[in-house]
């Protein structure tokens, strides 16, 4: 099986786990039968291997996910990077191109494409396995599988049956007329559908002009911003619709995130008997306690802390935005990093190598950097020059200078402070390293 996953969002919903490298699905809220957390795309990656251990998996995402990608799935997975942001037909026909130029997959091959963040079962991705079958079929030009809804919502959008064997689409109507449509036998639209991998070329060629990876990339930013479903499904009277009747949750806000949650408390938390359906994730070292609530939801971490009433947590969009936020903490593909403290003239930062993983060699043009090694062992590389790095070691680079520094096979730690007028995420060269 052949599968684009669609991996996007903007990470305000879910604040403050969420920021703008670290969406909902890369949040570790999901218990394991080990009793670990895994995050929402290592979920739906481990169904995906489990239905179809051979699948090729595609994740269409920003380039701002692909170290938290890398640090979740490891690097066989394959990354189709959005040079900007677009809409779904653009990222859609990118990927495509990127499977065809990239990975050598056959025009003839079918594929399938779906969002990266519903909470499902397995039986959901049993079900997009048949919808790649019947792609794979070639008796129509598109699959789409629709979601038997659950109650008249007037967030999705619906895929309506008509009397002559075709379909017609509704996007979010109103309550009276979703109640009108359930009882139609309509499904919920939820983005998944599959068809020939030839099929997303030949819409691309006609309607972007070209279906070449490397001329789609390079003119990523000129290209029509339209969704899939307006520009393809919605004209294409060569379809067919799968039922999918089995669990399908979006989890787009902190009421249905912390509904999906196995336990109610994940970090260092704890709630008094007076407490009612309270949920805490914190990923903070402080403790949270929590005495006569109901209804509400308390997170934290590096970001900031959210404490809010369930219902209400879907009204926190607008006040995020409003919010001028340094990114506190990541995910990258070597480990990850959390901001201590925020001075004017330095910065002071927790890093955390995974085993026998590399930063970039790289260089800062604005600022000087002082690591301290707090655990582990390793080696830096400064200037080209290679040396053995222990706890209470302290590394000191001067702007310009080209560094990294590589975790022993017991990962390492360091506190790096960051000095200088203009401390900038984007103030960074890369390099490549050649022992």
């Amino acid at each position: 099986m052949n599968i684009i996953l669609l991996s996007g969002g903007s990470g305000k919903r879910l604040w403050p786990l969420s920021n703008d490298v670290r969406s909902k699905q890369f949040i570790k809220i999901f218990k394991k039968e080990d009793g670990s957390y895994e995050s929402m795309v290592q979920r739906i990656y481990s169904q995906i291997k489990t239905v179809d251990k051979d699948a090729t998996v595609t994740i269409a995402t920003s380039k701002s996910q692909v170290s938290a990608i890398h640090n979740q799935l490891g690097t066989e997975v394959g990354i189709s990077v959005e040079p900007c942001r677009r809409d779904t037909f653009a990222a859609i026909a990118l990927a495509a191109a990127y499977l065809h130029d990239v990975r050598s997959v056959d025009e003839d091959e079918a594929v399938v494409v779906c969002p990266v963040d519903p909470y499902v079962e397995l039986s959901y991705f049993e079900r997009v396995n048949d919808l790649y079958k019947a792609a794979q079929s070639g008796k129509k030009n598109i699959y789409l599988m629709g979601i038997e809804p659950t109650y008249p919502s007037e967030k999705y959008g619906y895929i309506r049956p008509d009397e002559n064997g075709g379909y017609s689409y509704t996007e979010k109507p109103t309550r009276e007329k979703a109640e009108e449509y359930m009882r139609r036998s309509a499904m919920w639209n939820a983005g998944v559908f599959a068809c020939k991998l030839s099929y997303i070329l030949k819409k691309s060629r006609e309607l972007l002009g070209s279906c070449e990876y490397s001329l789609l990339f390079n003119d990523y930013e000129k290209l029509e911003n339209i969704s899939f479903d307006y520009a393809v499904v919605e004209a294409e009277t060569s379809i067919e619709v799968l039922r999918y009747s089995g669990e399908w949750r979006d989890l787009g806000t902190w009421n249905t995130l912390s509904a999906a949650m196995a336990d109610p408390i994940v970090g260092n938390g704890k709630v008094d008997e007076s407490c009612e359906n309270v949920h805490i994730i914190n990923e903070l070292g402080i403790p949270v306690l929590g005495i006569g609530l109901k209804d509400m939801v308390i997170s934290a971490s590096p970001q900031g802390i959210l404490v809010s009433d369930r219902e209400a947590s879907s009204r926190i969009k607008p006040l995020v935005d409003a919010m001028d936020q340094q990114i506190m903490f990541a995910e990258k593909s070597w480990g990850k990093y959390r901001v201590l403290d925020v001075e004017d003239g330095s910065l002071t930062v927790n890093v955390a190598l995974d085993p026998d993983q590399m930063m970039n060699y790289h260089s800062h043009e604005h600022r000087d950097e002082v690591w301290t090694v707090i655990a582990g062992y390793g080696r830096t590389i400064v200037d080209g020059m290679e040396q053995p790095v222990k706890v209470g070691d302290v590394i000191t680079m001067a702007a310009g200078c080209k560094h990294t520094v590589i975790a022993g096979p017991e990962g390492l730690k360091l506190i790096e402070v960051q000095l200088g007028e203009e401390i900038s995420v984007s103030d960074k060269k890369k390099y490549e390293w050649k022992p």
